[in-house]
C-alpha cells in the first residue's frame, strides 16, 4: 500500500470580508501577512509595538457580542489569527465612499505624510465602535480634557505616534465623529457572535537554513498541559507583546510555539466572599473593563500600563510569565499579597507572588507548569495607589514602580503592603518600610521616617533609564506623595505646618 501525505491543515484568514490563506512561516507576523498580500496601509515603524503605525482591527468576543479591537500587527503571529476577521484601513472605505473616521481626518488635515495615518485611522474606529462611548456629561466633560464632547476617549490612541502633523487636527477629528450609522455593516457586526478561536497546528521551515518551526493553538487547557509536559522547551505565548518584539528585533525563532491567550479556561473571573480570581489569559483592556474598578489599585495600574493598543493584546499572566523586575503588574499585585495558581498536567498549586520571583527573569514555575490564574484575598485594603516613574507619561518602560496597599483604623496603620519594580533583580515588597509603618500613628512625622527607609529598599542600579540614586530619591518621595493622594488640599497644607 502506497504512504499517504496527510495535507497541512489550511490557516485562514477573513481579511475585509474576504479569506485569505496563510502559508507562510510559522513566526510571521500579521502585518508581513497582510503587505506580502497587498494590503501595504498598515506600515512598520518601530517592529516593538510603540509606534501604532501597524494598527488593524480584528473582531473580539465581548459580553454583548464582538467588539471591534485595535492590535499591533506587528506583534501578532498571522497564525494567531486562524479564523479570524480582519478589517484594515483599506477594509473600512475607499475613494468613492471614505469611513466617517476617514473623511473627518481628512477634513480636519489630520494627515500630512500618512505614513502614520492607517494605524490612527484603524486605533480611531475601534474607539469610534466601541458600545460605551456616549457624550459625558457636563462635569465629567470639564473635568477630563482627554474626552471629548462625543464621548471618544483619547487614551485610545495612546500607542499611536504621528511625526509630522501635530496632534490638535487628529484630535479635532476625534472629537468631531458622530455615531456609527445604523446600516454601518461594522457597526452591525457588533450584535452578532465574535469567531471563536480555533485549534491550529502549522508545521513549515521557519528560517533560511530550513529549519522547522511549529505554531499550536490547543483546542483545551488539558492538551495545552499534555503538550507542556511532554515538549518543557516549547515556548508558551499569551499576547505576544514581549515575544513578538525578541522576533521583529532579536531574529528570536522558536522550535514550538504554544499560543494559550484564547482558551476559555485562562480567560475567566471569578468572585467570591473570599478572593477574586482573575484568568491568565485575560488582557488588560478586558480586565478594565470587567473588573469596572473592583479593584481600585489595578484599576489606577491599568491607565499606566503601556497604551491601549498593547492593554488589548498584552495579558496579566504574560506580564507576571516573563519574570521581569520592570513589569508594571508584579508591584501592584504584591501590594494585594496575591497568589499564581500554576497548573500542570499532574496537578495544580498556588504560590506567593512574593515566593514566585527567585533571581532576574527566574521563578520557582516549573517548566510543565503555567500561570492558570492570579487570586486576589479580600477585603481590599481601603487607602491604595500606583506610581509609575518613566520619561513619558504613556507607552514607557518604568524606572521605577509601587504599589501601595495600606488599611487604616483609628488613625493607626493596621496593615501596609507595598510593591516594588525596578529597584532588584526581581520585584520585591519592601519589608522594612512596611514594618517602619506598622501599628504607627497615620500622619506626616510617620510617613517621613519611613520614606528614608524606603530610599534604601531594594539594589537599584545604574542603567539607561535612570541611575541609581534617583531611583532611591522616587522611593523616598514616592510615600510622601502617596500620603498626600489621601488628603484633601486643606489637610495636606495643615499636616505641613505641624
Amino acid at each position: 500500500m502506497e504512504a499517504t501525505n496527510t495535507p497541512e491543515p489550511r490557516c485562514l484568514i477573513s481579511v475585509n470580508g474576504t479569506q485569505r490563506e496563510f502559508t507562510g512561516p510559522p513566526h510571521t507576523n500579521a502585518l508581513d501577512f497582510l503587505r506580502s498580500s497587498g494590503l501595504t496601509a498598515s506600515k512598520e515603524g518601530c517592529a516593538e509595538g510603540e509606534c501604532g503605525a501597524c494598527s488593524i482591527l480584528v473582531a473580539r468576543e465581548d459580553a454583548n457580542g464582538t467588539r471591534w479591537t485595535a492590535l499591533n500587527s506587528c506583534l501578532l503571529p498571522a497564525a494567531a489569527l486562524d479564523g479570524q476577521e480582519v478589517i484594515t484601513a483599506e477594509g473600512l472605505g475607499h475613494d468613492a465612499e471614505l469611513h466617517a473616521v476617514q473623511e473627518q481626518m481628512a477634513a480636519g488635515g489630520g494627515s500630512q505624510c500618512g505614513y502614520c495615518t492607517p494605524g490612527f485611522i484603524c486605533s480611531m474606529a475601534a474607539e469610534y465602535y466601541r458600545p460605551e462611548r456616549t457624550a459625558p456629561s457636563a462635569g465629567k466633560a470639564e473635568a477630563d480634557h482627554q474626552c471629548g464632547p462625543n464621548g471618544f476617549d483619547l487614551h485610545s490612541l495612546s500607542g499611536n505616534l504621528c511625526r509630522c502633523t501635530g496632534y490638535r487636527p487628529i484630535r479635532d477629528a476625534a472629537f468631531a465623529l458622530g455615531d456609527p450609522a445604523t446600516e454601518d455593516p461594522l457597526a452591525a457586526r457588533r450584535e452578532q457572535p465574535a469567531p471563536q478561536a480555533v485549534a491550529t497546528d502549522i508545521t513549515r521551515p521557519d528560517t533560511p537554513n530550513g529549519e522547522i518551526g511549529r505554531y499550536r493553538r490547543p483546542a483545551n487547557l488539558s492538551e495545552a498541559l499534555r503538550i507542556l509536559e511532554t515538549e518543557p522547551e516549547v515556548v508558551l505565548l499569551s499576547g505576544s507583546t514581549d515575544w513578538g518584539v525578541d522576533v521583529n528585533l532579536k531574529g528570536a525563532r522558536a522550535k514550538s510555539v504554544l499560543a494559550i491567550d484564547r482558551l476559555s479556561e485562562l480567560r475567566q473571573l471569578h468572585n467570591t466572599d473570599t478572593h477574586i480570581e482573575i484568568g491568565a489569559a485575560c488582557t488588560l483592556s478586558e480586565l478594565e473593563r470587567n473588573l469596572a474598578g473592583r479593584i481600585p489599585l489595578l484599576g489606577k495600574l491599568f491607565g499606566q500600563f503601556a497604551s491601549r493598543l498593547i492593554r488589548n493584546s498584552a495579558t496579566i499572566g504574560g506580564n507576571l510569565g516573563t519574570g521581569s523586575p520592570i513589569g508594571d503588574t508584579p508591584p501592584a499585585l504584591l501590594a494585594l499579597d496575591a497568589e499564581l495558581l500554576l497548573a500542570s498536567n499532574s496537578g495544580s498549586r498556588y504560590v506567593r507572588l512574593s515566593e514566585y520571583f527567585t533571581g532576574y527573569r527566574q521563578t520557582v514555575r516549573q517548566p510543565d507548569e503555567l500561570i492558570a490564574a492570579i487570586r486576589i484575598p479580600l477585603p481590599l485594603a481601603k487607602l491604595t495607589s500606583f506610581q509609575k516613574i518613566a520619561k513619558r507619561r504613556f507607552d514607557d518602560i518604568s524606572s521605577v514602580a509601587i504599589g501601595y496597599a495600606v488599611t487604616v483604623h483609628d488613625g493607626h496603620i493596621t496593615q501596609a503592603r507595598i510593591g516594588l519594580g525596578g529597584v532588584a533583580a526581581t520585584p520585591i515588597r519592601a519589608l522594612a518600610t512596611e514594618a517602619a509603618l506598622a501599628g504607627k500613628e497615620w500622619n506626616l512625622s510617620t510617613v517621613r521616617d519611613a520614606a528614608a527607609v524606603m530610599a534604601d529598599e531594594g539594589t537599584p542600579m545604574d542603567d539607561h533609564r535612570a541611575s541609581a540614586r534617583y531611583r532611591q530619591a522616587m522611593l523616598a518621595s514616592s510615600l510622601e506623595r502617596f500620603y498626600a493622594e489621601q488628603l484633601t488640599p486643606p489637610e495636606w497644607m495643615k499636616a505641613e505646618t505641624k
